[in-house]
């Protein structure tokens, strides 16, 4: 090879991705492609379908407002009601997570049936929509706010055992083990080796349920079970749109100053 040609081989930069990186790509995005025209067409769901709503959505806004924020008061119980129901069920999740993470990570629970029972429990709990649960206890327990709670709970703990077991997975072993081969049972071990690894990450989790569970509680009043879900339903049924957009302009308040406090307690944690 001449120092031309060796030159010229050196400055020119290789190919971002191989042809056949790229025939595999090109191939991928024509196959989602094709997936999304036959879903839409299946569906009856067009992108003009969706332009022609925005008519519609025009004249609905218009009897939303001017938004009536002067029924803060009258409303107020059940606004507590709804964050008094998120902290319930994020309280007895967190408290029932704990020992369905221990059993869910591998580096913990030594025998594998155990393990792979409580994963696969917990795979099922995550699989049904809190709206379901919702609408299933209401009818066992009828209309109120402890549908919604067990909901929720039952909703957080499929949420907080996936991910603290996960966390769990993911420590540094080196301590357990020492403590292990220095005789220690299992609660001492896990109290002073585990424990201490992944507090702040149960905390940040912990917050982050509750922030999720005090808008899902909002949608479970939908379905009657109970909060401010439950009056913004019927003001919306009753056509009192004013007082409907009021609620939401409420509702949207408390989620943003909850959601703002609680980053801040996980930054000051981790």
């Amino acid at each position: 090879m001449s120092k031309a040609e060796l030159t010229k081989s050196t400055l020119t930069p290789p190919p971002v991705l191989p042809l056949k990186a790229k025939a595999r790509m090109t191939l991928i995005f024509f196959i989602v492609l094709g997936f999304y025209f036959f879903s839409s067409y299946k569906t009856e769901a067009s992108i003009g379908e969706f332009i022609d709503g925005f008519g519609n959505m025009g004249e609905l806004i218009q009897k939303f407002f001017p938004p009536n924020l002067g029924l803060f008061q009258a409303i107020w119980p059940a606004l507590a009601e709804t964050i008094q129901m998120a902290v319930i069920a994020t309280t007895i999740s967190a408290i029932l997570c704990i020992p369905l993470s221990l059993l869910a990570a591998n580096n913990v629970t030594t025998n594998k049936y155990v393990y792979q029972f409580v994963r696969l429990m917990l795979n099922i709990l995550r699989t049904i929509p809190d709206l379901v649960l919702a609408v299933l206890f209401v009818a066992i327990f009828g209309i109120g706010a402890l549908p919604g709670i067990i909901a929720l709970i039952i909703f957080s703990l499929g949420i907080l055992a996936k991910l603290i077991s996960e966390t769990i997975e993911a420590i540094d072993m080196n301590p357990l083990q020492a403590m292990q081969a220095s005789g220690a049972n299992t609660i001492q071990t896990i109290s002073f080796s585990v424990v201490p690894q992944v507090l702040p990450q149960f905390t940040s989790f912990v917050l982050y349920v509750f922030e999720i569970n005090i808008r899902a509680s909002v949608v479970l009043g939908l379905v009657g079970a109970g909060g401010i879900g439950q009056i913004l339903d019927q003001q919306i049924k009753f056509y009192k749109y004013p007082n409907a957009m009021g609620i939401i302009i409420i509702i949207f308040a408390l989620v943003v100053i909850i959601e703002y406090i609680s980053s801040k307690i996980r930054e000051a944690i981790i």
